[in-house]
């Protein structure tokens, strides 16, 4: 799965909105949604964001594992 979708996906199962995440991340819904929908790219800043509020890994929401982990390293999840 590659990133967009993936981030979409987690978006999605958690009942947040493009503008919500959006808003997290100091864009707007279109700004966001070019994210997922591949018209931009995502920045570092942004996914480190996203990790952080997800509670899940980088390696996860851009695809390198399919395995929900958190971001934390001492984190039992």
């Amino acid at each position: 799965m590659d990133y967009r979708s993936r981030i979409r996906s987690v978006r999605e199962d958690r009942d947040f909105t493009q503008e919500q995440i959006g808003a997290l991340l100091h864009k707007s819904q279109q700004g966001y949604n070019h994210i997922e929908t591949g018209r931009a790219e995502l920045k570092i800043d942004d996914l480190i964001v996203l990790c952080e509020f997800y509670d899940l890994s980088a390696d996860y929401l851009i695809g390198l594992t399919d395995v929900p982990k958190s971001y934390r390293p001492d984190s039992d999840r």
